[in-house]
């Protein structure tokens, strides 16, 4: 394909990935109110009277809008997000199908297996992030004290719990990035081993900083799977450095360094006898 070509069904791709967001953002505008809203709301919802505010609107949790247009705007952000995650198969579709002409069949099937596990840490993430949510509210809202009415504003709210979800879902994609990084040969099982210490320093480092809450509770909470999954990074990578280790050795080039020709018998064959070079007729 010319580069004018490859071009036009880049446009008609994401043209098709935007078209699938938008009708997936308006179901999700539409599911707002039949399910949506609430279960965002559930968390808040399920702590004590004393920590939530107290709205007859919502059942004993209301959440406060300050301004005229608040509920647009958190309406359209969780109708967008959640478009997104449920317009995900389709888009990831466009971009595979962009992108598989120009790999190779080992490529594909990495690629197919990258996708495939990142979606599920993503998602796992997210679960975690949700069922920890009431705890860490509990305990965020709880230091406030006796004589503080607590009343969380809607923007305030859903904004947290849509950073809290993307930030556990975007921090359990780490570790694969380690996984890649070995399969591509940039990153070797020893190097991880001998920096096992200092990944998971930094893992802590990590989600203090990345949580919003900056509580131990959930920093704790993220940090954990976190170092397990890292874990299992490096023990992935001792397979998979296993496997190139006996590969090299079959070939017999794995002692020669990156400057060094590999030892090929560069002498030309020996012409069959019953081939004439003057004839034009295939070889026998």
């Amino acid at each position: 394909m010319s580069l004018i070509a490859h071009l036009t069904e880049l446009r008609n791709r994401v043209a098709k990935s935007l078209l699938a967001l938008l009708v997936a953002t308006a179901v999700a505008f539409w599911w707002y109110d039949h399910g949506l809203g609430e279960f965002i709301r559930a968390p808040y919802c399920g702590l004590d009277e004393s920590l939530r505010y107290g709205g007859d609107s919502s059942g004993g949790c209301g959440l406060l809008i300050t301004d005229v247009f608040g509920g647009v705007f958190i309406r359209l952000k969780v109708a967008f997000l959640a478009g997104a995650v449920l317009s995900a198969p389709f888009w990831l579709y466009q971009l595979w199908a962009f992108i598989t002409p120009g790999l190779k069949r080992q490529e594909k099937r990495y690629g197919i297996g990258f996708v495939a596990v990142s979606t599920l840490l993503f998602a796992l993430g997210a679960v975690l992030a949700y069922v920890s949510l009431a705890k860490g509210l509990e305990l965020l809202l709880s230091l406030a004290g006796d004589g503080v009415v607590i009343a969380l504003t809607a923007q305030d709210y859903i904004g947290f719990v849509l950073s809290l979800l993307v930030a556990f879902g975007v921090s359990f994609e780490v570790p694969l990035i380690a996984i890649a990084l070995n399969v591509v040969g940039v990153l070797s099982y020893d190097v991880l081993r001998q920096s096992r210490r200092w990944i998971f320093f930094l893992t802590i480092v990590f989600a203090a900083f990345v949580t919003p809450t900056q509580d131990p509770f959930t920093m704790l909470l993220m940090a954990g799977p976190m170092i397990v999954l890292f874990e299992g990074a490096i023990q992935v990578a001792r397979v998979v450095d296993k496997r190139r280790a006996k590969r090299a050795a079959v070939e017999g080039f794995h002692d020669l360094g990156d400057d060094e020709a590999s030892p090929l018998d560069a002498r030309p064959s020996a012409l069959d006898d019953a081939y004439d070079p003057t004839s034009t007729s295939p070889r026998s």
